[in-house]
């Protein structure tokens, strides 16, 4: 296959640093997390974790070969092929902690959710990409959009995954609202939203229901479903301005905290490096979304402007929620914190959608027929 040498000159090196700087940052986090202060159980999880980093950086570099625009064609196979996952899952999935959300493939345990994320965001911007309108859109111009999400999404809450559902809301709003909606129909959409939000409690299982009570009052069951967020509060303020050092984080290395390398990686880090530290992580995020956002206004196409905004709000929402959640701000849903989380399925799928940002990056200026 031949590289046109124009796409190396419109490298995007500052993305491709920011990510794997942030994940340098991930790794060393999940080593501290599975560091013992006895030295007598060393969990090796952030080896696993680098495999990860590198099967994500193989399949980026294959996915920047392809002009997305041609990836693009197969949006609604990807899309299809993910929710086939999902209902392979539901149906012969490995359940544990009493979800249902991972399948094996090739020895290894993979969790369609995550690719869920990426085909939706590529199913949606080749469907808008395919029906351009002149104005905003309407409500009854959107009923495939939101068909779109509403499959998935619904076999992911039976898994049960509220956090993961929540997400691909999120998504298919952001997305929506970027794109255009008519001001009338928003209005109708935020009314029918605020009036099905009561509804939805009466569909929520009952540990989803003590999680939300939890967020409002943690105290009320310090051992029991208060504990993960209130030792996540103790780990974060312990570390006080400065933290208290690589390797010495005491809530961390005494496994006070609770799965400390997936939803509280961001407790273990703050503990360690304190209040800079944390400021420094979330800034590091922040600069990485920006620059995300700088690729999507500046792409030459409107497929590329979705897929590059889409890409940009999935991890927005997921550093937002996540951070939220161990700071006590919001409840417990189970997001990753992106390139800093343990998982590979979470990693791999991270790193095809940059593969996809710098794609969109690299061919911003050329020209094709």
């Amino acid at each position: 296959m031949k590289i046109d040498r124009r796409l190396l000159f419109n490298f995007d090196w500052t993305l491709l640093f920011l990510i794997l700087a942030i994940s340098l940052v991930g790794l060393l986090n999940i080593y501290s997390a599975g560091y013992s202060l006895d030295n007598f159980r060393q969990e090796t999880l952030y080896l696993k974790q680098a495999q990860w980093i590198f099967i994500g950086l193989a399949l980026m570099g294959i996915i920047i070969c392809f002009d997305y625009r041609f990836i693009c064609r197969f949006a609604y196979v990807i899309y299809a092929a993910s929710v086939l996952l999902l209902v392979i899952v539901s149906l012969y999935g490995y359940a544990t902690h009493g979800s249902q959300r991972w399948i094996i493939l090739g020895g290894f345990f993979f969790q369609p959710s995550e690719l869920v994320k990426l085909s939706i965001i590529i199913a949606l911007a080749k469907y808008f990409d395919d029906h351009i309108i002149e104005g905003r859109y309407k409500l009854r111009e959107l009923y495939i959009p939101f068909l779109i999400v509403v499959v998935p999404f619904l076999f992911i809450l039976k898994q049960p995954d509220l956090g993961t559902a929540l997400i691909l809301m999120f998504l298919i709003l952001s997305i929506t609202f970027f794109i255009g909606i008519e001001w009338k129909s928003l209005i109708l959409a935020c009314t029918g939203g605020m009036i099905l939000i009561p509804l939805s409690w009466l569909f929520l299982r009952d540990y989803q229901k003590e999680r939300v009570m939890t967020f409002f009052n943690p105290e009320n069951d310090p051992l029991g479903s208060g504990y993960h967020i209130l030792q996540s509060i103790i780990a974060v303020g312990s570390g006080g301005i400065f933290g208290k050092g690589y390797l010495k984080g005491t809530q961390t290395q005494l496994k006070f905290l609770p799965v400390q390398q997936t939803d509280f990686v961001f407790s273990v880090f703050a503990e360690e490096w304190g209040f800079i530290g944390g400021v420094v992580l979330v800034a590091m995020f922040l600069i990485l979304i920006l620059w995300c956002l700088k690729i999507a206004m500046h792409s030459r196409d409107l497929l590329g402007m979705l897929i590059s905004f889409g890409i940009t709000m999935l991890v927005f929402w997921e550093v937002f929620i996540n951070v939220g959640m161990v700071l006590g701000m919001l409840p417990v849903v189970g997001i990753p914190l992106p390139f800093l989380s343990y998982g590979g399925s979470s990693m791999v799928v991270l790193m095809a959608a940059m593969g996809l940002l710098l794609n969109v990056s690299m061919r911003r200026f050329i020209l094709y027929p």
